[in-house]
């Protein structure tokens, strides 16, 4: 099968969609696929697990490149010679592959992973900035041939936006990198030993420092005794976070990857996850991958990853004083969190990205069948990349 990826958010630039999109190609090379990318300009990274990527104009915003409309992306896709298009987290740039694949009777898989229209709520713009954020998302979306949405809670918001042709596709977890066994490693203790003192229960934050991950709200943790707060990221928030959580004394790590992320999962005892626009909550299934309990929000992507009482706690997202409460039960519990942690771990470890890149075929095939247009003569096909095998159905 040949795809053409087209991407909001693509390395050098790191985040959920940036990982997530990694994950696909890494597992399109693995089955045998060809792919190409279109991101946004950026430094570097002229292709990826041996696929080019064909970079378009782009603009800075909140540290950010946003891919610009441009004729090219049209021009790529028509010359690779698509089976199917697959748009992360469509906006300006996927909104327009959207579009050049319907002119050239390519299907098109949007995968939702961004809720525009809570940021835009965040952002001040209220609710009449909200309703045009949900009106820009049915458009975008109602051209695709497939939508996937990530969470229950996703795919409510969508139908209730008036969004059809939905599937639900959630993400993997790397359980062999994100382990409870990685707590017990030299590494891990000589970490910890720069955080906290032995006899602190380490609470921690991981991901993006942004106003929409509400990251301020730790602020409420502040009566809780006995803890040490971790914040693993970077990002336009922190300096107001320095501020903010200063009587918390807490320590900033900066962003951190591979290992040395999997490490700092292994430090804490307990994960604090803060945001209540997520649609999924990635971070979610990595902390419980290591074994460690979990206390976010009742909305968005983790009514569908955290059970209450099992494997984590659900908190009222109006009121932060819900989690200080449940923070500071599983702070007094060392008996608690070991048992979330079990409970966690043994969610998550089936959900590996092999399992999930294989459910992202099967849905392309079925937007390929579809996918009743002919494709166009103009749409011509290229011969197969030099060493490398195509596989025309999954």
């Amino acid at each position: 099968m040949r795809v053409v990826v087209v991407t909001e958010s693509f390395l050098p630039t790191v985040n959920g969609v940036t990982t997530s999109v990694l994950r696909v190609l890494d597992h399109l090379a693995a089955r045998g696929h060809e792919a190409l990318i279109v991101a946004p300009a950026g430094r570097g990274h002229e292709s990826y697990a041996g696929f080019p990527v064909h970079r378009v104009p782009s603009v800075a915003y909140r540290q950010f490149p946003v891919g610009l409309p441009n004729p090219q992306v049209a021009s790529a896709i028509a010359a690779f010679g698509p089976d199917v298009v697959h748009v992360a987290s469509p906006f300006l740039l996927g909104a327009q592959a959207i579009s050049a694949a319907t002119r050239l009777g390519v299907p098109s898989v949007a995968v939702f992973q961004t809720d525009v229209a809570r940021y835009a709520a965040a952002a001040g713009l209220g609710a009449t900035g909200a309703s045009l954020a949900w009106r820009l998302v049915r458009r975008i979306h109602d051209q695709a041939t497939l939508t996937l949405v990530p969470s229950s809670a996703s795919r409510r918001d969508l139908e209730a936006a008036g969004v059809t042709r939905l599937a639900t596709w959630g993400r993997g977890v790397d359980a062999v990198r994100y382990h409870p066994n990685r707590r017990h490693s030299p590494a891990t203790a000589a970490f910890r030993a720069t955080l906290a003192r032995p006899d602190e229960v380490v609470v921690g934050y991981v991901g993006r420092l942004a106003a929409e991950k509400e990251v301020d709200r730790l602020a409420a943790l502040r009566a809780v005794d006995g803890l040490r707060l971790v914040v693993v990221g970077g990002g336009p928030s922190l300096p107001a976070l320095r501020r903010r959580l200063r009587h918390l004394d807490p320590v900033f790590t900066g962003p951190l990857h591979g290992d040395d992320l999997a490490t700092a999962y292994a430090v804490l005892d307990v994960f604090v996850h803060t945001g209540t626009t997520e649609t999924f909550g990635q971070t979610i299934q990595e902390a419980h991958a290591s074994g460690v309990p979990v206390v976010a929000p009742a909305a968005g992507g983790p009514l569908d990853l955290v059970r209450h009482g099992v494997d984590g706690y659900l908190v009222d997202p109006r009121h932060d004083h819900s989690l200080r409460l449940a923070v500071r039960r599983l702070v007094g519990s060392p008996e608690l969190r070991a048992r979330f942690g079990e409970a966690g771990r043994r969610a998550v470890v089936g959900r590996t990205w092999q399992r999930l890149g294989d459910e992202l075929i099967e849905h392309y095939d079925t937007a390929r069948r579809a996918a009743v247009a002919p494709t166009p003569v103009a749409l011509r096909r290229r011969p197969a990349a030099p060493g490398r095998s195509v596989s025309t159905s999954n």
